[in-house]
């Protein structure tokens, strides 16, 4: 409920809450909170642009975050995440479909949560929602969903992690799996450790390749010709950046700069993704997607988890 009514009054102190998140002891699962909390207090007087600017952003602050990997270490993540990633997104889509059956779901709607679940939240949905051609409260229940779910795991996966005394690297793995956003993703890892980062952000942003094969396979199986694909091309910039951080030495002391302003921008990122959670949207969802998303969620999380322990040691 929207408590502050002046305009301006509201501009300002969005405003103010969002250059706090530029201090140093705000960090991405703070700033989340903040901006939930401003939302159901404050509105967001500047809620036409945010969806907008949150992406690029986004792109921006993970391309940023390259000039702090190695090419070659992030290469042998994504590799060793590979066959992982594959298995996952195969077990996701197949409980997906037989859980939106089981409990009449919208066909359009399940199949949108699941796209989210098994790569990459927000932009597997957003990338095959017109594909299928997904009304806008087909989207906004499937997106409402993912976003719920991210704002949650963001909080309580790295508590979960030093529970289970995961090491850096099983968490980012953990992570790129389980989570659904790489807004989520980067700033749960970032929270466990600097190799939790690199590993997290390298193999979350392999995931979000799979976007262009899904798509293709959506249009034949909804039988849509002529669909222009979504390419998520800023994964090619970050590759760009960890190889100019891998090969040009001069690079290493101004990488460090645009290292830090890539957190900062992740830590607004989330603000901002926190400010657009309304509680018209959370009510929108409604109880059986809802209820699809969560156990598609739990799944992916244990059975992953299970797995990285494992083969881990």
């Amino acid at each position: 409920m929207q408590l502050i009514k002046n305009e301006s009054a509201r501009k300002i102190i969005f405003i103010v809450c969002l250059l706090a998140c530029l201090l140093p002891f705000i960090d991405p699962p703070v700033a989340l909170l903040m901006g939930i909390i401003l939302s159901q207090i404050n509105g967001h007087p500047f809620a036409k642009y945010n969806s907008k600017f949150t992406k690029i952003l986004l792109q921006a602050s993970v391309v940023g975050l390259g000039f702090g990997m190695n090419l070659f270490e992030a290469a042998k993540a994504g590799k060793e995440g590979l066959i992982f990633t594959v298995s996952t997104i195969l077990l996701t889509f197949t409980a997906g479909i037989l859980l939106g059956r089981y409990f009449k779901i919208d066909n359009k709607i399940a199949y949108l949560i699941t796209s989210g679940t098994a790569i990459c939240g927000g932009s597997a949905i957003a990338a095959v929602s017109p594909v299928i051609g997904a009304k806008p409260e087909q989207m906004s229940v499937s997106l409402g969903t993912v976003f719920i779910l991210n704002s949650i795991a963001l909080f309580i996966f790295p508590l979960i992690g030093y529970f289970f005394k995961l090491t850096e690297p099983q968490f980012g793995l953990w992570s790129a799996i389980a989570i659904h956003d790489t807004s989520s993703v980067v700033g749960a890892a970032a929270k466990y450790g600097t190799e939790a980062l690199k590993i997290a952000t390298t193999v979350k942003l392999e995931r979000a390749l799979w976007i262009i094969p899904l798509s293709f396979v959506t249009a034949l199986v909804f039988r849509k010709k002529d669909t222009k694909i979504s390419i998520p091309y800023f994964i090619f910039f970050f590759i760009i950046a960890m190889a100019l951080n891998t090969f040009i030495p001069q690079m290493h002391s101004a990488g460090q700069i645009i290292l830090l302003i890539a957190r900062k921008g992740l830590t607004v990122t989330l603000f901002l993704i926190g400010s657009g959670l309304t509680a018209a949207s959370i009510k929108a969802v409604g109880v059986k997607p809802f209820l699809l998303g969560v156990i598609l969620w739990i799944l992916i999380s244990v059975c992953s988890l299970i797995v990285i322990m494992n083969s881990s040691g």
